[in-house]
C-alpha cells in the first residue's frame, strides 16, 4: 500500500472514529461518513469491501493505537508498577469523563451494539480486549515480582479490573455522571494494595 493510499485509508478511519464514537456504528450512514471524510464512494470501496469491514478495520486500528499508548505508559522507568497502573486508570477516568462529555472508548460504545450484528466486529473487539487484559496482566506480574503490588494472580486481577472499568464506564454513560468511575478508581487502589474493596 503506497503512502497516499495509506493516508486516505487512515483519514477515513480517523473521521469514522469521531463519528462512530459520537453516534454509534449503526447511527452513522455511509453517505455521512463519505461526506465528512470528503472522499467519493468509489474510494471507500477501494479500501473497504463493506461498512462491516470498515467497522472491523476501525476496531483493529483503535486497539493498535491503544497498545502504542500503553507502550508509552508502561515503560521501564523509576515509577512503580502500581503508579503506572493507577496512572492508566486515571487516564481512563479522564478519557470517559461526563464532565468533559468525553466518552471516547470504542469498546464501551460498540460492545452491545455490534456484538450481535457482526461476528467479524465481535471477534475484533474480543481479540483487542484480550490483548489489553494480557498487557495489564504483564504489568501486574512485574509489580508482584518487585513487591510493589499485593495481589496473588496477575491474570485474574487484570480480568477483574478490566471488567470493573468496562462496567463502570457503561454506567457512567447511563447515569451521565462520574460516580461509577470514581468508585472504580477507589476499588482499583484497594485491590492493587491487597485490600478488599469497600
Amino acid at each position: 500500500m503506497n503512502t497516499k493510499t495509506q493516508d486516505t485509508r487512515q483519514h477515513i478511519l480517523e473521521v469514522g472514529y469521531e463519528l462512530v464514537v459520537n453516534k454509534g456504528f449503526t447511527g452513522v450512514g455511509l453517505s455521512e461518513l463519505l461526506r465528512s471524510a470528503d472522499v467519493p464512494k468509489g474510494s471507500f470501496y477501494h479500501y473497504f469491501k463493506s461498512k462491516e469491514q470498515f467497522g472491523e478495520a476501525l476496531i483493529i486500528a483503535y486497539f493498535d493505537h491503544y497498545q502504542s499508548r500503553l507502550d508509552t505508559l508502561f515503560i521501564d522507568n523509576e515509577e512503580s508498577r502500581y503508579e503506572q497502573l493507577m496512572r492508566y486508570w486515571y487516564y481512563w477516568t479522564e478519557y470517559n469523563s461526563q464532565r468533559c462529555n468525553a466518552s471516547r472508548c470504542l469498546v464501551v460504545k460498540l460492545a452491545g451494539e455490534v456484538s450481535d450484528l457482526s461476528e467479524p466486529m465481535r471477534q475484533a473487539l474480543l481479540k483487542g480486549t484480550r490483548q489489553l487484559i494480557d498487557r495489564l496482566a504483564r504489568c501486574i506480574e512485574q509489580g508482584i515480582a518487585r513487591g510493589e503490588l499485593q495481589v496473588n494472580d496477575s491474570q485474574s486481577t487484570a480480568d477483574l479490573l478490566y471488567n470493573l472499568w468496562i462496567g463502570a464506564s457503561l454506567l457512567n454513560k447511563i447515569r451521565q455522571d462520574d460516580v461509577s468511575l470514581q468508585q472504580a478508581l477507589r476499588s482499583t487502589e484497594q485491590i492493587l494494595q491487597g485490600h478488599a474493596p469497600d
